[in-house]
């Protein structure tokens, strides 16, 4: 019994203890609330030393001092250097005119291998051919001779399979989507045609190495060496006409637009256009990365000059009443449209990754000396082009036009 009293007593002193000590806590946090100073925003403002953000000043006084402080702008921009003037001039001025030099000599490049692609490989042929007629002894051919015949393969195959499509039956199936635009279909066709140009320049080396590697092989090897050529060869064949035929369609669609009466090609240029400045202009960008864009960009530009010749040969072929001075407006404007996408494209890009304008004169430099045979063994810096599947779709407007003059 007493030790249950004595368990009792301690638990009432506890209790009491805790009690107190609650009271005491609330008491400190009550002194010490009651000790803060009260935050009296008119107090506060009447002692600014400044006298700047005083309740009791005029609109009038505020105003005369604010005149009085300076240029507002400069406390939300910073203070010009003479490198930022550089740099607001490269943009505009400096870069703009570097760029478009450099990707019109890249189009030259291109329409260069382009025109050696149907004139000057088939001389070659023939020369050879002429050769071998004239000393009636069979020679192996050389790695340039088996790269001119692999060549004309694919061509041939390309513009036999081209001639035989029914264009207009293309035509309609592409204008009357409904749930598809016409800038989605060509959008989606660009992308195709830039995969296929990229992969295009590796399976034409594959073929020339091993034209080469038959040229030289051993007679023991020369078995393994000619099933390799052909299945290469077979291979870019496949790949080239299903190059010629993306490009074909992509061509098929702005004639589509241009055709059209509802801003077609106008929807077509701003979609197509500002999803190309949304895709690039924020990324960052290496040197090595922006030269190999500046040269997509010439190939791009060659494509697009090959797509308005089909437009050209399609007008002539089905166009009825005065239509040239229609086309020769929309030719233009989708050519000036592409010269200020690349200029806005390229200037902010160097703007961005602190790219200087004599860069483009470096890309200048690299694709001159690429056309003269210079430093060859940079295979990274070099353009490339392959002048096939568009070749292909120029031989087949050719065919059009000539078969419409017989007609």
């Amino acid at each position: 019994m007493e030790d249950s009293a004595v368990e009792e007593r301690g638990m009432e002193v506890s209790s009491a203890e805790r009690q107190q000590r609650r009271s005491e806590s609330n008491s400190s946090v009550v002194t010490k609330l009651e000790t803060v100073e009260s935050l009296d925003w008119k107090r506060l403002m009447a002692e600014d030393p400044n006298y700047l953000f005083s309740v009791e000043k005029s609109p009038l006084k505020y105003l005369v001092d604010e005149m009085h402080r300076g240029n507002s702008l400069r406390s939300t921009t910073t203070l010009g250097s003479e490198r930022e003037r550089e740099r607001v001039y490269d943009t505009i001025f400096r870069l703009p005119w570097r760029c478009e030099l450099l990707i019109n000599v890249g189009f030259f490049v291109c329409f260069d291998s382009f025109l050696s692609l149907l004139t000057i490989m088939p001389t070659r042929i023939l020369i050879t051919i002429w050769r071998l007629i004239n000393t009636r002894q069979f020679k192996k051919p050389s790695s340039v001779e088996l790269s001119d015949i692999g060549c004309l393969i694919v061509l041939a195959s390309g513009v036999a399979l081209l001639e035989r499509t029914d264009i207009s039956l293309i035509y309609h199936m592409i204008r009357g989507q409904g749930t598809i635009k016409l800038y989605v279909v060509y959008n989606v066709l660009e992308i195709f045609d830039k995969l296929c140009q990229s992969f295009g320049g590796d399976v034409l080396q594959t073929l020339f190495n091993s034209a080469e590697g038959l040229a030289s092989c051993s007679p023991e090897k020369s078995t393994f060496w000619i099933w390799r050529f052909i299945s290469d060869q077979a291979l870019a064949t496949a790949f080239s006409i299903l190059h010629s035929f993306i490009l074909l369609a992509q061509a098929i669609t702005l004639s589509t637009c241009i055709i059209a009466h509802n801003n077609a090609l106008l929807a077509l240029l701003v979609s197509n256009n500002f999803a190309e400045i949304k895709s690039n202009v924020f990324k960052r960008f290496s040197k090595d990365n922006i030269h190999s864009l500046v040269y997509s960009d010439s190939v791009e530009r060659f494509h697009i000059s090959a797509f308005l010749l089909f437009v050209l040969a399609q007008n002539i072929l089905e166009a009825e009443g005065p239509w040239f001075e229609s086309f020769l407006f929309n030719a233009l404007m989708v050519f000036l449209c592409e010269m200020l996408i690349d200029i806005i494209k390229h200037s902010f890009l160097a703007k961005f990754n602190d790219i200087k304008p004599i860069a483009y004169s470096e890309f200048l430099e690299d694709l001159c000396n690429q056309t003269l045979n210079a430093h060859a063994e940079d295979k990274k810096k070099n353009l490339t082009f392959v002048p096939l599947a568009p070749a292909c779709v120029v031989r087949t407007c050719y065919y059009f036009c000539s078969k419409w003059l017989l007609i």
